[in-house]
């Protein structure tokens, strides 16, 4: 199985990967190369999402996808904490390839309120939360409906994260399964 490269041009995506800069929740860079990859199955209901959101004049801003299962191990060696991190004894379905964080931009590139900022764990960001003002809660449920109807599945303590169904029948993949390394 190999792996398809997201990119700006190939599929008309903002890519801002949170995890190639040191604004995350390590401090510092965890991916060496700002390399954009998911599962075909995963990258084709991304084509799906991008293509209804157009309509309404918003585009996708990716804040990781897929994971290799060493960042994992470095994510959770930082923050072990299973609401929001899977385990990566487990399996992410990010280091799996088949999950995407993401959240939304207008035509002018602004992003969306969503209430908090990406990887921000705490309960404001569950995707129900109704402590967030009004405007966010509408664009969570904006971005749930998009990924949704492209089919995706949500992850109700991250507004930002989407998945496969079944994302476990998916194997774990490591840095070396890329097509081109990110770590």
């Amino acid at each position: 199985m190999s792996l398809v490269e997201i990119t700006r041009e190939s599929h008309d995506v903002l890519i801002a990967l949170a995890y190639a800069t040191a604004q995350n929740l390590t401090g510092k860079p965890i991916y060496r190369n700002a390399r954009c990859y998911l599962h075909p199955e995963a990258e084709a209901r991304l084509v799906r999402a991008v293509a209804l959101a157009r309509p309404l004049g918003l585009r996708l801003k990716l804040f990781d996808a897929f994971r290799p299962s060493e960042a994992q191990w470095l994510l959770w060696n930082a923050c072990p904490n299973p609401e929001f991190l899977a385990d990566p004894r487990r399996g992410s379905p990010h280091s799996r390839g088949v999950a995407i964080d993401l959240g939304l931009i207008d035509a002018a590139g602004n992003e969306l309120d969503m209430g908090t900022a990406f990887d921000a764990f705490t309960p404001l960001s569950h995707h129900a939360n109704t402590e967030i003002p009004l405007a966010a809660q509408r664009n969570r449920f904006l971005l749930l409906g998009l990924m949704s109807a492209a089919g995706w599945d949500f992850y109700r303590n991250e507004w930002w994260h989407y998945q496969l169904f079944n994302s476990r029948q998916y194997p774990v993949l490591s840095d070396a399964e890329a097509p081109a390394p990110i770590m």
